[in-house]
């Protein structure tokens, strides 16, 4: 996936050091690597001995890939989008529905590509990647600056900036910085149903669906409701008229889908 779609090739190798360092890796992992591009993290995560899945949009890029790494055992390169990539059965072929990612994600797609995989029935149990600085510090958010990607990841994992990495670690440089994040599954977290989700998920877009205005008119309006109907849900959970949607936990979220 070339510059026009958003990538900047990493060509920093003490970067690359740094990442793999981070996610600790051994022969046993089963890492997918999200746009390796032309293969400078891909080539530590092969000599880390990990088993590795790299998903490759750009056919160009997957076919140089696919004659660079023809001699080793423990990659697979497949050609194709993430979004559109069924990850089941190329996980089955190691025997594992266990995996990190390890990635440069495409800013274009970032977000995306993260709810992809925190979403999925076969989530990953870690993920080191690469995003820009500013999508990190969104994600890292806490009550009273959440938005919809901190809430959506913060609802499935726990998230952390490693480090950030300049401009000039890429190739082109991009105009902004970039940052590493470790997002790690909640395993500890009881098992929701699908409806819960779809509960909670319907009340998180009405209450951010008009960031100027509070949470009492973003649930009325998307809702439906009277006023003094969702002020008094609000009061059971300790809420004001005055709250935002922006200064939520994601506990407050679930209290709150329980309650419409």
């Amino acid at each position: 996936m070339g510059e026009k779609l958003g990538q900047h090739f990493l060509n920093d190798s003490a970067v690359v050091k740094k990442i793999i360092t981070a996610a600790d890796l051994t022969p046993s992992d089963v890492v997918i690597e999200v746009g390796p591009g032309k293969g400078i993290l891909t080539d530590a995560l092969v000599m880390s001995g990990a088993r590795v899945i790299a998903i490759e949009w750009d056919e160009q890029l997957a076919d140089d890939l696919q004659k660079k790494y023809a001699g080793h055992e423990n990659i697979t390169i497949v050609h194709g989008d993430i979004r559109r990539t069924h990850l089941l059965p190329l996980l089955r072929q190691h025997n594992t529905t266990t995996y990190k990612v390890i990635a440069n994600l495409p800013y274009y797609i970032t977000s995306s590509i993260i709810r992809l995989f925190l979403e999925s029935d076969t989530p990953p149990k870690e993920m080191v990647i690469m995003v820009q600085k500013e999508v990190a510090e969104r994600i890292v958010a806490r009550p009273r600056q959440m938005s919809i990607l901190a809430v959506s990841v913060h609802y499935y994992a726990h998230a952390d900036i490693l480090f950030t990495v300049p401009p000039h670690a890429f190739d082109p440089a991009p105009d902004v910085e970039s940052a590493v994040l470790r997002i790690i599954s909640d395993t500890h977290r009881p098992p929701r149903d699908k409806e819960s989700v779809k509960k909670f998920f319907r009340m998180v877009r009405a209450g951010f669906s008009a960031r100027r205005k509070t949470l009492l008119n973003n649930i009325a309006n998307a809702f439906h409701l009277d006023k003094p109907a969702v002020q008094e849900k609000l009061r059971m959970i300790s809420l004001t008229e005055k709250t935002r949607a922006q200064e939520l936990s994601v506990e407050q979220w679930e209290k709150l889908s329980r309650l419409f």
